[in-house]
């Protein structure tokens, strides 16, 4: 913990006092420098010194060009290109903000735009009677990404570790397996979609869990297991009638706000399993890297 200035405006940028700031899988990546990718911009160390992208808070400052905010407007976003989160004040690009939902919380809201992105379009193929299985379920973007799936009517399978199976189940997954006593991909069941939210097979292995005409979409892994996946399994799935690759995540508002409508709706639920401070920011890292969060984890200011 240092004192450091306060973020100076370039043109474009929004100035937002941070109230939360939500952990995701990408700030655990950026801090240990692995897998090899998250150190794209920064090779020896992170390119930026504070991390923390999905920030909530209100708007202190705007820069020049900016014309959707105000001073004082309540808004959120991610911000994964500048970061910042974890502090008292975060510098954002104008065009990853939104308006906050006023049913929403700053802490609630702050669970969405990176989870959400990932379980919106990872989820996008579920439909009534469908069979989708997402391994690493019972983390943030997994418990997004059941509630979806499970609202477009599909049977939902959910791998985890097995302090998580209960909470997986009261997400709604029909099936929850504990990844340390079972292989999902050996157990004979085939589904039409796999999100694999903690890539580590090969696709030999990926593809026998998929039926005929089946999706598997991986977001993150190893560098060989990304690469593997995106050549070999893509050619492989072609060849089998099975779809299989890397999920490209797409960011911005218009990629989070329709399951930030959903949760202020009340029509999913947002999980917050534990809230810190930045004085416990280390151990808030720790919590969701070593895989015990069960949803979302949320670090306050104070």
């Amino acid at each position: 913990m240092e004192d450091v200035p306060t973020p100076s405006l370039a043109p474009g940028q929004v100035l937002v006092r941070v109230a939360a700031t939500s952990l995701n899988l990408s700030d655990w990546e950026t801090l240990r420098g692995d897998p090899l990718y998250s150190r794209i911009g920064g090779l020896r160390k992170p390119a930026r010194r504070t991390l923390g992208s999905d920030i909530a808070g209100r708007v202190e400052a705007v820069g020049s060009g900016v014309s959707r905010f105000d001073v004082g407007d309540e808004v959120y976003g991610d911000n994964l290109g500048l970061k910042g989160g974890f502090a008292e004040f975060a510098v954002a690009p104008e065009s990853a903000l939104a308006h906050k939902p006023k049913q929403l919380t700053f802490a609630e809201a702050s669970t969405i735009p990176q989870a959400g992105a990932i379980a919106l379009q990872g989820t996008a193929p579920a439909g009534a009677g469908r069979r989708v299985l997402i391994n690493g379920a019972g983390g943030g973007s997994g418990s997004f990404a059941i509630q979806l799936a499970k609202r477009a009517g599909a049977h939902v399978t959910g791998v985890d570790n097995a302090a998580k199976l209960d909470f997986m189940r009261s997400l709604g997954a029909d099936e929850v397996i504990d990844y340390r006593s079972q292989d999902f991909a050996r157990t004979g069941e085939r589904y039409d979609l796999v999100l694999d939210l903690v890539a580590t097979r090969s696709p030999l292995a990926c593809g026998r869990a998929l039926a005929r005409g089946g999706r598997y979409w991986c977001v993150g892994g190893s560098v060989p297991v990304v690469l593997n996946i995106g050549t070999i399994g893509s050619i492989a799935g072609l060849l089998t009638g099975r779809r299989m690759g890397v999920l490209v995540v797409r960011l911005g508002p218009a990629r989070f706000e329709p399951l930030a409508d959903l949760c202020a709706a009340g029509k999913v639920d947002i999980h917050i399993d534990r809230t810190f401070t930045l004085d416990d920011v280390p151990e808030a890292l720790r919590h969701v890297g070593e895989g015990h969060a069960l949803g979302k984890v949320v670090v306050t200011p104070h």
